[in-house]
């Protein structure tokens, strides 16, 4: 059973920066494909980044150099450190499991930025 719990929003003006957390119970961690998904008011839900097994990462170019997705897999964790925050960027952001054994998508109940001009 994977149970993912997101932290670190916030509300901050822009310019700053933020990172959150994403915490995995399940057993396959380090297994998984992570990423961070981000959903705005009246807007679809869209990928932000992405992380492998391997480490190796993909970006939106929206936040390509501004925004670092990393994984701990001995804390069963994924970081989204968030620098020069836009207002643009606010959204409640989603943490997402893709388990390879059984081929299943798992999300976070999500986490509210909202970055002021």
């Amino acid at each position: 059973q994977v149970q993912l719990v997101e932290s670190g929003g916030g509300l901050v003006q822009a310019g700053d920066s933020l990172r959150l957390s994403c915490v995995d119970s399940g057993r396959t961690f380090k297994n998984n494909r992570m990423a961070w998904y981000r959903q705005a008011p009246g807007m679809q839900r869209e990928v932000v980044a992405s992380i492998r097994s391997t480490s190796s990462t993909d970006y939106a170019d929206f936040v390509k150099g501004r925004f670092t997705i990393s994984r701990d897999n001995a804390k069963n964790t994924v970081y989204l450190q968030m620098n020069s925050l836009k207002p643009e960027d606010t959204a409640v952001y989603y943490c997402n499991a893709y388990v390879t054994w059984n081929s299943r998508n798992y999300w976070g109940q999500g986490t509210q930025v909202t970055v002021s001009s």
